[in-house]
C-alpha cells in the first residue's frame, strides 16, 4: 500500500516530455482511417443472394446475383471474381451468364459433355459484352464491371446461372458452400458465411403473378482500403484567391520516391524518349509520375471566386499514372456547404445523406461520353468543374480553413488531407494583431521619449 501511494505521488510530480504529446497528437491527426467500416457510407457492401430456382435429378439449378450496395465505391475492369469452397463433392454441370476460370479434374465422369466445372473451391467470372444470347442471363456479360449503387443503380447488379450436381434435391440435403470470396479485381473484400434467409419472391412480366425460390441463401462482402492497398491511392492540394499560398499534398503521401516497397516505378515527366519509357513492358504497374507526393491521383480544390452572395469553387482530378485509364470515375466530398450548392459544370451530381438530414456530402462524376473517362497521365490526364454556392449567412466564412473539404474519397478510396495548419489562411490574420502590437511599442516608446525630453 505503501508503494502504490509513492508511485501515485511520483507519477503526479513527474511531467511526461512534450515529445510523447507529440506523438499521441499526430497518431490521431495524421494517418488515414482504414477500416471496414466507412462514415459516408455505413450500409454500403456487396451482397451475393444465391436463389435456387429449381431441382434437377441429382442438384438444382440456381441464379446467383451480385447487388452492389455500395454508394460510391464501383469494381472496375478486368471485374470481379466470386469464389467458395463446396461443401460436400458438388459439381457445376453447366452455366449461363458466366463461367469458371478453371474446370479442374473431371476424368471421374464418363458424361459428354462433362462437367464446367469439378474444382472443390471453383472461382466465377463474368462474360463479356457481345457474348451469344443463348448463353446470356439478364444483368450478365458486363465483363465484371459493376458500377455503385448511387451512381448507375441499373449497372450495379450482376447475375450468371449454375446448374449443380451430386448436390441434394431438397431443402434439408443442399448445403450451403462455405470460404465465399470476392476479389474487385483484387483484394479489399471480406465475406461473411452463407445465411439462409427466406426464398426471394419473383414477379411475373405481367405484374400479375408472384413466384418465389425454392430456397435462398445471402453472403455479405464489406470492402477495406487497407486489404485493398496498404497505401492510399490519392491526396489533396489545396489554394484560395486570398493567399498566394499554394497547399501541395503531403510529401510521402503514398510512397517515397526511391523506396521501391512503397512507390513502385516512377517516370520522370522530362524523361527524353518519355513514350517509350512508358511503353516498356518490363516496367510493372503502376506507372506514376516522380513527385513529391508519389500518388497516382491528386485531387485540387480551388477557392477561386468570391460575390455578394455567391462564392465559387474549381475542382481538378489530375491522373499521374501512366497506366491507367480511370473508366467511370468518382469524387466524393465532404463540406458544410454543400446543402447550398447552387450550380455544377461540367460535373454530375448527387447529394449523400449519411447523417440522415445533414447535407453535407457530394457524390461528383463525369458526364458520359464527355468526361466519365480521366486519361492516364500526360496532357489530357486530367478532368476539372466549377462549383457554385450560395452563402449562408448563419454559418457562411473563409476564416480558419472553412472553404476547404473536411474529407475527399476518389473511386472510394480516402484521399491524404493537408494538415490542418497548412491550409490557406485569410490574409494578415495574425499580421494584423502583429502591426498592431508593432504600433503600441512605437506608441509608448514616442510617449517615453516625449516625457523624458519635457
Amino acid at each position: 500500500m505503501l508503494l502504490s501511494s509513492s508511485l501515485l505521488n511520483f507519477r503526479f510530480f513527474i511531467k511526461p516530455p512534450p515529445c510523447i504529446f507529440l506523438f499521441f497528437l499526430l497518431s490521431f491527426t495524421s494517418f488515414t482511417s482504414t477500416e471496414a467500416y466507412d462514415v459516408l457510407d455505413p450500409n454500403g457492401n456487396i451482397t451475393i443472394r444465391w436463389d435456387i430456382i429449381s431441382w434437377t435429378p441429382d442438384g438444382y439449378v440456381a441464379v446467383i446475383t451480385l447487388n452492389n450496395f455500395q454508394q460510391y465505391r464501383h469494381i472496375s475492369a478486368p471485374g470481379w471474381s466470386l469464389g467458395w469452397t463446396w461443401a460436400k463433392k458438388e459439381v457445376i454441370w453447366s452455366m449461363m451468364g458466366g463461367q469458371t476460370t478453371e474446370q479442374g479434374d473431371c476424368s471421374k465422369f464418363k458424361a459428354s459433355p462433362p462437367p464446367h466445372c469439378c474444382k472443390k473451391d471453383p472461382t466465377v467470372v463474368d462474360l463479356l459484352p457481345g457474348t451469344p444470347y443463348n448463353q446470356q442471363i439478364a444483368n450478365c456479360c458486363k465483363g465484371g464491371v459493376l458500377s455503385s449503387w448511387a451512381q448507375d443503380p441499373v449497372n450495379a447488379i450482376a447475375a450468371f446461372q449454375i446448374s449443380v450436381g451430386r448436390a441434394g434435391t431438397s431443402n434439408r440435403t443442399v448445403k450451403v458452400p462455405k470460404n465465399f470470396t470476392l476479389k474487385a479485381p483484387g483484394p479489399g473484400y471480406t465475406c461473411g458465411p452463407g445465411k439462409i434467409v427466406p426464398p426471394t419472391q419473383f414477379l411475373t412480366g405481367d405484374k400479375r403473378r408472384r413466384t418465389q425460390a425454392l430456397m435462398t441463401w445471402n453472403v455479405t462482402c464489406m470492402y477495406s482500403q487497407f486489404l485493398a492497398q496498404r497505401t492510399p491511392t490519392c491526396c489533396v492540394s489545396l489554394s484560395s484567391f486570398y493567399n498566394d499560398t499554394i497547399v501541395p499534398c503531403p510529401t510521402c503521401s503514398c510512397g517515397c520516391q526511391g523506396n521501391s516497397s512503397q512507390s513502385g516505378n516512377c517516370v520522370d515527366p522530362d524523361t527524353p524518349h518519355l513514350a517509350s519509357v512508358v511503353a516498356n513492358p518490363a516496367k510493372s504497374s503502376p506507372l506514376v509520375q516522380c513527385t513529391r507526393h508519389m500518388c497516382p491521383i491528386r485531387v485540387h480544390w480551388h477557392v477561386k471566386l468570391n460575390y455578394k452572395e455567391y462564392w465559387r469553387v474549381k475542382v481538378t482530378i489530375t491522373n499521374f499514372n501512366y497506366k491507367m485509364n480511370y473508366t467511370d470515375w468518382n469524387l466524393v466530398i465532404q463540406h458544410p456547404n454543400f446543402d447550398n450548392l447552387t450550380q455544377l459544370f461540367s460535373f454530375n451530381y448527387k447529394s449523400l445523406t449519411p447523417y440522415g438530414t445533414i447535407n453535407d456530402t457530394a457524390l461528383l462524376w463525369g458526364i458520359k461520353f464527355y468526361n466519365d473517362l480521366l486519361m492516364e497521365a500526360g496532357p489530357m490526364g486530367n478532368v476539372q468543374s466549377e462549383l457554385l454556392f450560395r452563402k449562408d449567412k448563419s454559418t457562411f466564412t473563409f476564416d480558419k480553413g472553412w472553404a476547404f473539404p473536411r474529407r475527399i474519397y476518389f473511386n472510394g478510396d480516402n484521399c491524404v488531407m493537408p494538415p490542418p495548419d497548412a491550409y490557406p489562411w485569410l490574409p494578415n490574420a495574425s499580421s494584423r494583431q502583429e502591426v498592431s502590437l508593432l504600433a503600441l511599442v512605437l506608441t509608448s516608446f514616442v510617449a517615453l521619449a516625449l516625457y523624458g525630453y519635457s
